[in-house]
């Protein structure tokens, strides 16, 4: 077996899609993950995966029309090229699933079964269920430990990354990684010739949200910290319908309103009759009304302001509350328990009612990071025969001589990011969604990476890494350095652990319930110019805090404050290049929203953020532009049929 080794950072879809797709060419992979890989935050995916078949083209969609739907809901800041790949890979993606065995809903031809999702009018959204994340990760994960005990893959469950190792001088990338054992508090080097970060969305810095709890952006921020731009960290996605809870917020999927779901609130303010009182004439079906051609299937962004302004600005919400109802009491019973039962036992479980008879209390809550680590791509064709593509911070995208419209199968340079060596799969990665996200676009986006761009990070390793020192060889004093970097933060840590520590001030639990307080308010649905520079002031405040630290655990085993503790100032870092990216896109596009500046200004802002950590600089985010590649859909209106009236 090869002496070359790949590390994937991350147990999600995109992780075990790529491990599967490194480990079938032969390469030994290590996967960590800070949980069982079964546990990882895909499972909650609950709608669907988007992509066209037989039965969408008789409707006369097509893989192009899926593509133009996504370029437009992310309202045209993504790269084209990557997007419409994914689009033209979707349906294979699907075959290879129905392989592996996921249970997909079928129609009584046999056929597999399609929804209605948001952002279109044709149904090309397959399912599972409601329960589609968690049937795709049971699948992936059977082929992943089929090549676990073949021996190609190593899981290190449990073990949380903190720090990319790279090979400094003319010949920088990465060339493994750092991290630690969330058992016994050990911490170790990892070799690897390319490392595949896998780590998911930063839900926690918002303090409350769909995401799981370890969902904290923290390998991203410290990639980011290491070197790795960050690209639109301002455009983060807020969910429309979720339970509001005194811990975290649970999602109610798109799919619902996909099987003809209607949200509404009383016309008249105030009202407390119970729904089952009101009849249909004083009903607000605003959705409906306000954009009558998509109903409640608008996208995310839009179907949020308009949640967000029923109830904050209208007062409409249902009993005075910021919620709405969102109503499936009209269906059969039976059909919906068929369709949606994963998330209807979860609304009854912690609701207390059933929503077959009683209409869902929901609000919008934060949700996806369309924003993540910037990489690279490359169109047209890959030829290993050619010189190894330059790949350094600042140039284009190489371009083959013969371009195509999508990318170049196999090319090195897809998908990775600005430092070679070091990819980016998943929604860790900022490429496929520009400013909004369709629903059941995630689990495309994770798969597709895993499965068409895990053959990029092999051919990597095999056809330009040769020319370098294999990571094995490279002497220890890079690796120990980054070693000894975290065994003494991690002391910092401890030694600052006070048990019985009163000072509120620099307790790590509350300044991160103030900083998802703080970003909540001022960088999700509505944003202004005044709110954000106060934002950045609490920001600076929490900072100056954080320095001064105090823990309550100073256990040597297990000790998951520290975990958290070192998360904090991870999700600060990210948290003020949201505030600061936010605070300069002066305009509103997708899931961005200034109220300030409420037209999109493509002149100035059809561009990528993009962020660069400068330690020791007076400011040390540098943030600058790149021009959007929209060779292939112009630009035009993205209004989804608003009603002028």
């Amino acid at each position: 077996m090869s002496k070359q080794r790949v590390i994937v950072v991350g147990g999600g879809l995109a992780g075990l899609a790529a491990t599967i797709r490194i480990a079938e060419a032969g390469l030994p992979v290590d996967l960590f993950s800070m949980v069982p890989v079964k546990r990882s935050h895909s499972v909650c995916a609950q709608g669907g995966i988007n992509a066209c078949n037989e039965v969408a083209r008789q409707q006369g969609y097509s893989e192009y029309q899926h593509f133009d739907e996504t370029i437009y809901g992310g309202d045209f800041l993504a790269d084209q090229p990557p997007v419409l790949e994914m689009a033209n890979f979707a349906p294979r993606v699907i075959d290879l699933l129905d392989r592996m065995g996921v249970p997909f809903n079928r129609t009584n031809e046999g056929r597999r079964d399609l929804r209605l999702f948001g952002g279109s009018l044709f149904k090309r959204t397959h399912f599972s269920g409601a329960t589609t994340g968690q049937q795709l990760m049971y699948a992936l994960d059977e082929q992943v430990r089929r090549y676990e005990a073949e021996g190609r893959v190593n899981k290190y469950e449990f073990w949380e990354f903190l720090w990319p190792v790279l090979n400094e001088g003319t010949d920088q990338r990465c060339v493994g990684i750092v991290a630690q054992d969330m058992r016994t508090m050990q911490i170790r080097a990892f070799r690897g010739d390319a490392v595949v970060m896998a780590t998911g969305g930063c839900g926690l810095v918002f303090g409350k949200s769909t995401n799981s709890v370890m969902c904290t952006g923290g390998a991203a921020a410290r990639c980011y910290q290491a070197g790795v731009w960050y690209g639109n960290p301002e455009m983060v996605q807020v969910h429309p319908t979720a339970i509001p809870g005194a811990d975290k917020c649970r999602l109610m999927s798109e799919s619902a309103r996909g099987e003809g779901g209607r949200v509404w609130v009383p016309k008249k303010k105030g009202d407390t009759r119970r729904p089952g009182e009101i009849p249909d004439s004083e009903r607000y079906y605003f959705l409906e009304e306000r954009y009558p051609k998509y109903g409640n299937l608008v996208p995310r962004d839009i179907a949020t302001r308009e949640i967000f302004d029923v109830c904050v600005n209208d007062g409409l919400g249902v009993g005075g509350e910021r919620v709405v109802y969102l109503d499936l009491t009209h269906k059969d019973p039976e059909y919906l328990t068929r369709k949606l039962g994963g998330i209807l036992e979860i609304y009854e479980k912690f609701v207390g009612e059933d929503p077959r008879k009683v209409p869902m209390k929901i609000f919008p809550a934060v949700h996806y990071s369309m924003g993540g680590l910037w990489t690279s791509y490359v169109r047209g064709r890959y030829n290993p025969t050619e010189p190894a593509h330059e790949h350094k911070a600042g140039m284009t995208p190489p371009v083959s001589s013969e371009p195509g419209a999508g990318l170049a199968p196999g090319a090195p340079g897809n998908m990775m990011t600005n430092i070679p060596g070091l990819y980016a799969f998943g929604e860790v990665n900022f490429a496929y969604h520009g400013a909004n996200r369709l629903g059941a676009n995630a689990l495309l986006n994770c798969i597709f990476d895993g499965i068409f761009n895990g053959v990029s990070v092999v051919n990597y390793v095999r056809d330009e890494a040769p020319s370098r020192a294999p990571a094995e060889s490279l002497p220890p004093n890079a690796f120990n350095a980054v070693v000894e970097k975290e065994e003494a933060r991690m002391r910092r840590l401890v030694d600052a652990a006070k048990p019985g520590a009163t000072d509120p001030a620099c307790n790590p639990y509350l300044i991160g319930k103030e900083l998802g307080d703080e970003m909540t308010a001022a960088c999700t649905v509505v944003k202004t110019g005044p709110r954000l520079e106060q934002c950045l002031s609490k920001l600076a405040e929490l900072q100056e805090r954080y320095s001064r630290l105090q823990l309550a655990d100073s256990a040597a085993w297990s000790n998951q404050s520290v975990s958290y503790a070192r998360a904090v100032g991870d999700m600060l870092v990210l948290a003020e290049i949201m505030a600061r990216a936010s605070l300069l896109r002066k305009e509103s596009r997708g899931a961005h929203y200034r109220t300030d500046y409420p037209e999109r200004n493509d002149a100035e802002f059809m561009r990528t953020t993009v962020c660069a950590f400068r330690p020791g600089a007076s400011d040390r985010h540098e943030i600058f532009y790149r021009e959007v590649d929209a060779g292939l859909v112009e630009p035009r209106a993205r209004t989804y049929g608003k009603s002028e009236g």
